[in-house]
């Protein structure tokens, strides 16, 4: 027999609404004791509070609209408050006031046996009290870009992707739910790459910006980075930037391998991680040789990863490059697999591999297409060593284009072995 079985249920449920409404009060003390003489209540007008939404939802048996009138009620008290602050001191936050209506609330939860809710109500209102000044510091260090960024984030992933059909379309077996879900998972690595960059803007300096500006995309950073060379003074740091940004790519790309294709992805993962490893610490190493590491501390602004109108070129792109891969698949064979990964390689890599993905293994046999994969990829590195050339100071892009170079007949041996 349980210690506490002599006792009523209403009983533990009373003390659990007096505790967690006393936390509440307790926290609201503290306040008035550092000089807030308008906070309203304490240890024990937060607890009644509790107690009058525990005793009316007990009375209510069920039915909302007691519950309903007795927040009301509540609630014009606490206006009172509110106005008796406001003309005393003209402070207008309301932070007391809803927490006054959070604990009336968490009595209700209790009574309706929703434990969970009400201790994580009490929690959250607890952290927010407590954290007054760390948030709001934080509010104010927020750029209304940032939120922007993430209000069109929240739009590509919870607004649009719901609405979209889950089921395979027209004689290519498109499923706008997968081609979208493809443009999310994309567009959550660059904005997770992107918030990297503003949070570690001005102290991880050139070489973090390229691994975190290569996650995002290589093309762009290698873009970025030779032309930021043309005017600086230490080749080898921004040549070894631009290597380490393209060993990102690899590691990116497994990243979109291991959403939508695992078994591509236990076909490429080690010459992957080998070709990553390879960039990554040549790069690093031949940065480090320079004569100016100063240059390495520098830093650049990241752009916004997350434009609607990105996203949208996005998807039709990797739309086109599904309906090529299928079509070279069954009109060409693997010769023309292997062409169109050529040429698509040295435009954007990313619609190519995101539609091999999806035509795999149907159509194309999975060392066709990781072969395939390895191609465009290597192609895509040899344009960014030309970018690099063009754009970038003479030494910095000379000595891109080189190790790029090696970096493409490495992954192009590799993908020689795979097609054999």
């Amino acid at each position: 027999m349980r210690y506490l079985d002599w006792l009523p249920p209403e009983a533990t449920q009373i003390t659990l609404v007096l505790f967690l409404a006393f936390l509440i009060g307790l926290e609201r003390e503290e306040r008035k004791a550092g000089g807030d003489k308008y906070a309203f209540g304490g240890v024990r007008t937060y607890p009644l509070i509790g107690l009058i939404g525990y005793v009316i939802a007990t009375l209510a048996h069920g039915e909302w609209m007691p519950v309903a009138l007795g927040f009301a009620v509540v609630a014009a008290f606490l206006l009172m408050s509110y106005w008796h602050k406001l003309s005393g001191s003209g402070y207008s936050s309301v932070t007391t006031e809803m927490t006054g209506l959070a604990t009336y609330l968490i009595g209700v939860l209790v009574c309706r046996e929703l434990y969970w809710l009400a201790a994580t109500l009490t929690v959250a209102s607890l952290l927010l009290l407590e954290f007054k000044t760390r948030l709001e510091t934080l509010a104010q260090r927020i750029d209304p870009t940032d939120i922007l960024i993430f209000t069109q984030f929240l739009l590509l992933a919870a607004v649009i992707l719901p609405l979209l059909p889950n089921q395979a379309m027209s004689r290519f077996q498109i499923n706008p739910f997968n081609t979208w879900l493809v443009v999310v998972a994309v567009s959550a690595i660059s904005y997770g790459s992107y918030l990297l960059q503003r949070l570690r803007q001005g102290r991880g300096g050139l070489l973090l910006a390229a691994l975190a500006g290569g996650a995002y995309s290589s093309t762009v950073t290698t873009v970025v980075l030779a032309r930021r060379s043309a005017g600086a003074a230490a080749p080898r740091v921004y040549a070894g930037a631009i290597v380490m940004a393209s060993g990102m790519m690899y590691l990116r790309l497994m990243a979109f391998l291991a959403l939508f294709n695992f078994a591509l992805l236990l076909r490429l993962w080690p010459l992957f991680s080998l070709l990553a490893a390879l960039a990554l610490l040549s790069g690093w190493l031949w940065s480090k040789s320079g004569s100016d590491a100063a240059v390495a501390n520098e830093a650049y602004q990241p752009k916004n990863p997350l434009e609607i109108s990105t996203a949208l070129l996005f998807a039709v792109l990797f739309i086109a490059m599904l309906v090529a891969t299928r079509l070279a698949a069954q009109y060409l064979g693997t010769a023309g697999v292997y062409t169109l990964a050529a040429v698509m390689g040295v435009s954007d890599v990313d619609p190519f591999i995101m539609g091999i993905t999806q035509s795999t293994p149907q159509l194309t046999p999975l060392p066709v297409a990781a072969a395939a994969i390895l191609i465009a990829a290597s192609a895509n590195n040899v344009a960014k060593g030309c970018y690099a050339l063009s754009l970038g100071s003479r030494e910095a892009g000379r000595q891109a284009l080189l190790m790029l170079l090696a970096l493409a007949a490495l992954g192009l041996g590799l993908a020689s072995v795979l097609w054999a």
